[in-house]
């Protein structure tokens, strides 16, 4: 008994530790396709979070729409870089149902995305 209340603890920390991450409101669980901001729940598709989880994992970093396309597809498929904007639009749209003055995905022109490493109220 003991050793399965171990293998239980071993397993459900490491999937807490691995599959969920905090930035500030921010929470992605990937392991349940859970996104809340502020508590509240954000109903993204799988390529939205993984989009949102691309630019959280290092806040303050620039990602282009190439390496977001890479983290979403995949290298091997082709799609246009455009794309890209259309889901950051919707994601945005998304948060802002939960937070109007939701601001942390930052467009840098001729470069990419970033999410903000502060949060501002």
């Amino acid at each position: 008994i003991r050793r399965q209340n171990a293998m239980r603890q071993q397993t459900s920390a490491s999937q807490n530790s691995d599959d969920v991450m905090q930035r500030g409101p921010l929470l992605l669980d990937a392991g349940r396709h859970l996104c809340a901001w502020k508590k509240e729940h954000v109903n993204l598709t799988v390529t939205e979070f993984l989009i949102v989880e691309s630019l959280a994992r290092h806040p303050g970093h620039v990602k282009s729409r190439d390496q977001l396309i890479d983290a979403a597809y995949g290298e091997h498929i082709y799609v246009d870089d455009r794309t890209i904007d259309s889901h950051i639009k919707r994601v945005r749209k998304k948060f802002k149902l939960v937070d109007d003055n939701f601001n942390q995905i930052e467009t840098l022109y001729g470069v990419g995305y970033r999410y903000k490493e502060t949060i501002e109220s």
